[in-house]
């Protein structure tokens, strides 16, 4: 049977025949996680809902959970012999226990705890190399931190055995690091005590004392636990013991008389975070062939200022026990700020001299001295760091031609002649994460200047955007002016246009902007002008087709450079992201090298690619819906996405909508009044649909400011009309009249009858949402006049719906069913099953107040069926309260029960503020409200 491998120290994750499986948002994932933590046992609903929320748990629970479960189960491969099942009072997952990371690494803990220190220590360091970073890594909840803090303690275990074993000065940094993460912990305080002690740093074991002493009464009014009092007079009589030294390992084999033996490494870096994939996937490339071949290629790459040479050191020197024949470090200089990159032929007379050969003995000719050089490594056990190429034919002629040997490269560039041709693995680095770039300011700054000004600290890791090289900036400016508040400097980075100034250290190598430059000069010119473009766009990612929009031609080829030269990442298939920090490079750039009209020609063509396909992706969205005229011509250049169906629509708002919400605010910064309005209307359903109703305010609020500053009407007027259908739909009925009284009299002024007709079917909305049912009739029955002289079939059928509506509300009960039929006819004959379900569910009103439960409630069961047929759950559940009504008016009050219970766990499900209003009828037909 199918194999399924789960983790949860890391991110949490599931595994099948090497294949990632998509396990859905966070709180679902949760689930999951607390499932694999009580495996093959079962885990209560009580249990479940704590993991999940903690003390902040929803309305309902229950309902969302079995949502989760019942996606998860839908998730996991059918072939998989396992599952979540019921049993016990609960869920629970049936696993092979080795399938999951954590429940092996509990095996080794148990194992390690009645073994000998020697035996331990192994098997503590097979444990921890299962972790991919932070356990539970993207939950944050009471349940989550209690487990991260549970496996902490085992890592300490495992630190308590090195102490004993002797390995007290390789451990100091990183209980330095554990003790200021948690400065109250008395545990990894007293370790890092002992471990200053026994290496000479008796003076800084006493400080680290008082300072933990003093921190524990500032801030929990207690003093040291009787462990670390202990610790501290055993301290002041001398009575710790002392360590044995730590086992060395095997030293190499001496090598022969005369022969080189090349130690060449940098110095480690001083300071190093994270990085615990990338550092396990060079172990696994180092072990994972089995057999004599421990050779490998690794290919490091990433944007400047990503850390690829420190990873490169840091783990070059925790294995320089596996190549007794030496460590040859050579930089190529393959993007350095002042030189040109290094000639293969010097780079290999560097390499012959490392290996000892006679200067005056190596041939003249590349192709001899590679030869020469692949002799002198031949069955060697070499480790060679080719740090800063700029591109694979660079390095190919340094690559030895014995498996014994092992290369790695860093490079800004991807290289994938060296992948496709060499079989050299890719290591590709991203930025920290905000824990461990606040924990690389720590190691810099120390606790005392990190903990005084705690949100400053924030605002820095934020501002930086993770970006290593960015923070050690940072970091050294503090250093040297250790008066400055981190405030100041956080403040300094607060501006876009000034923020790469506050990150120039006065150095080359310490100058953001410099380690940029060098990448972007090394462009070929269409993907260097890309790049600066790509500044035009800040939402979080950029497809292909938006960025032709940009270029005015095919962007493939460009952003196939900017990705090999990690200036961009293609984060998702298709999807383009532009680190923070480039982005304001880039915008540097465009200014200084393109002229205002070019960059207004390119916005200009973005912003037509985002209308047009816009506007055709909202009419396929709601097909009926009265289409605007786009009165702009599109910009030569801007080519929009061809979509071709509903579906195909809704995927594009969903990836674009960011973009769309900042083309809007953008269009209007810029006076295109016409694209601003335009843009808000194509966007509007969709962000009803989503109930993103504050989206639709802003968007709408933003073009109607550009329209008034356009003078234009028809604009103006749409955006009054949208305002007041959103505020509607959040209760705010004054507002929604305010807004309206003024699309009544622009529509009136233009003489436009449908913008008239549109006013006074909003103000039936208002008007019947007050319970103003005679003046809501009125302004349905002009509106409905108005739309059938315009010939507007789609609108009529709406129209039609509301009038009937209100004559049953005013119970006038033959007119209401008159109307509701004709409405399901016309909607039925325009093809709408989405309106269809909407007047069925009036005529079910209509049947209902009539005095006819059972038509009422055959009506409501088939527009149940459209609704679900369209995915709208909130209207879903509106017509189950309808039906629930219309049982307990027959009557069936259990019937009745059932559809309201079912109507009120999808509105729990979907937790929006918009539907308070229906939850609140639903609890109260329920008899639930004192409960809630």
């Amino acid at each position: 049977m199918l194999r399924v491998e789960f983790g949860v120290l890391g991110e949490i994750c599931a595994r099948a025949g090497g294949q990632a499986i998509e396990l859905g948002p966070a709180r679902q994932r949760s689930v999951l996680a607390a499932l694999l933590v009580k495996v093959n046992q079962p885990v209560s609903l009580d249990q479940l809902t704590d993991c999940v929320w903690g003390e902040d748990p929803p309305r309902r629970p229950t309902a969302t959970l079995h949502s989760y479960l019942s996606r998860l189960r839908t998730s996991l491969p059918a072939a998989w012999d396992g599952g979540i099942r019921r049993g016990g009072g609960g869920y629970l997952l049936r696993a092979d226990e080795s399938a999951v990371d954590l429940h092996r690494f509990r095996d080794l803990r148990d194992r390690a705890r009645t073994s000998d220190d020697a035996t331990a220590q192994r098997l503590y360091e097979q444990a921890l190399e299962l972790w991919r970073g932070e356990p539970f890594a993207d939950l944050d909840t009471a349940w989550a931190r209690e487990q991260r803090h549970l496996l902490q303690g085992e890592r300490l275990a495992y630190h308590d055995v090195r102490l004993r074993r002797g390995g007290h000065a390789a451990l100091l940094g990183t209980l330095e690091s554990l003790a200021a993460e948690h400065p109250l912990d008395e545990r990894p305080a007293a370790q890092l005590i002992l471990a200053l002690y026994r290496s000479g740093r008796q003076g800084e074991a006493f400080q680290q004392y008082e300072r933990i002493r003093k921190r524990l009464a500032a801030d929990l009014g207690v003093d040291p636990g009787p462990d670390l009092r202990l610790l501290h007079h055993q301290m002041l009589t001398a009575g710790v013991a002392p360590a044995p030294a730590e086992p060395a390992p095997a030293p190499p084999t001496p090598p022969p008389a005369g022969v080189v033996v090349p130690r060449q490494l940098p110095a480690p870096p001083p300071v190093f975070v994270g990085r615990p994939r990338e550092l396990a996937t060079l172990d696994d490339a180092l072990t994972g062939d089995g057999g004599d071949r421990v050779a490998m290629i690794s290919a490091i790459g990433g944007y400047g200022g990503i850390g690829k040479t420190w990873l490169a050191l840091y783990w070059a020197h925790h294995h320089v026990d596996r190549f007794p024949d030496g460590q040859i470090y050579l930089d190529l200089r393959g993007f350095d700020a002042g030189n040109a990159p290094m000639p293969v032929e010097t780079a290999l007379r560097l390499l012959l001299g490392a290996l000892g050969a006679d200067p005056a003995a190596v041939p003249q000719r590349p192709e001899e001295q590679t030869a020469l050089y692949r002799s002198l490594t031949a069955r060697k056990r070499l480790l060679i760091v080719l740090d800063n190429a700029r591109d694979t034919a660079q390095v190919v002629p340094l690559l030895p031609g014995t498996p014994s040997c092992t290369v790695l490269v860093t490079s800004r560039n991807q290289l994938p002649g060296l992948i496709a041709g060499h079989d050299a693995r890719h290591v590709p680095l991203d930025v920290l994460d905000a824990a461990e770039a606040r924990r690389l300011l720590l190691h810099h700054l120390g606790p005392e200047r990190v903990d005084a000004e705690p949100e400053a600290v924030a605002a820095l890791v934020e501002r930086c955007a993770g970006l290593p090289l960015a923070l050690s900036i940072i970091a050294a400016r503090a250093l040297m002016s250790p008066w400055l508040p981190l405030a100041s400097l956080a403040e300094e980075l607060r501006e876009e246009s000034t923020r790469l100034d506050a990150l120039d250290a006065g150095e080359l190598s310490a100058d953001l902007r410099t380690v940029f430059a060098a990448s972007y000069r090394a462009l070929e010119p269409e993907a260097a002008r890309l790049f600066r473009l790509l500044a035009l766009h800040p939402g979080p990612d950029i497809p292909p087709p938006a960025a032709a929009g940009l270029l005015g031609r095919d962007a493939r080829r460009p952003m196939a450079g900017l990705v090999r030269a990690h200036l961009v990442t293609e984060h998702a298939p298709g999807r383009f992201a532009l680190h923070d920090l480039l982005r304001d490079y880039a915008a540097e750039r465009a200014c200084a090298e393109d002229t205002e009209a070019e960059r207004d020609a390119a916005l200009r063509r973005l912003l037509d690619h985002y209308l047009h396909t816009a506007h055709a992706a909202a009419l396929l969205f709601y097909p009926n819906r009265r289409a605007i005229q786009l009165t702009e011509p599109l910009a030569p250049g801007a080519v929009p996405v061809v979509l071709r169906d509903h579906q195909q629509a809704a995927d594009w708002f969903a990836a674009e909508s960011q973009a769309l919400l900042w083309a809007v605010s953008r269009a209007a910064d810029a006076g295109l009044a016409t694209h601003a309005w335009q843009l808000a209307w194509s966007l509007a359903d969709y962000l009803n649909r989503q109930g993103r109703w504050q989206d639709i305010l802003t968007t709408q609020q933003a073009a109607l400011e550009a329209a008034r500053g356009q003078d234009d009407l028809v604009g103006q007027c749409r955006a009054h009309q949208t305002i007041a259908r959103t505020h509607l739909r959040l209760g705010r009925y004054d507002d929604a009249r305010a807004q309206l009284d003024h699309a009544l009299d622009l529509s009136t002024r233009l003489g436009d009858l449908a913008l008239q007709a549109r006013a006074n079917h909003s103000l039936t909305m208002v008007f019947s949402a007050q319970k103003r049912h005679g003046e809501a009739l009125a302004h349905a029955l002009r509106a409905l006049e108005l739309y059938r002289d315009l010939g507007d079939k789609s609108s009529t059928a709406d129209i039609l719906n509301s009038v009937g509506w209100e004559h049953a509300e005013l119970g006038h009960h033959r007119e209401a069913i008159d109307h509701c039929e004709q409405a399901v006819a016309l909607y039925e004959s325009l093809g709408d099953p989405y309106g269809q379900a909407a007047a069925l569910d009036s005529l079910g009103y209509a049947y209902h107040r009539a005095g006819d439960p059972d038509r009422a409630a055959g009506r409501y069961r088939h527009a149940l069926r459209l609704f679900r047929e369209a995915g709208d759950r909130a209207e879903e559940a509106a017509c189950l309260l309808h039906l629930g009504d219309t049982h307990r008016s027959a009557g069936d009050e259990a019937a009745a029960r059932q559809e309201w219970r079912a109507a009120l766990d999808i509105l729990d499900e979907l937790d929006r503020p918009g539907d308070d209003p229906v939850r609140s009828r639903l609890t109260a037909r329920l008899g639930l409200a004192g409960d809630r």
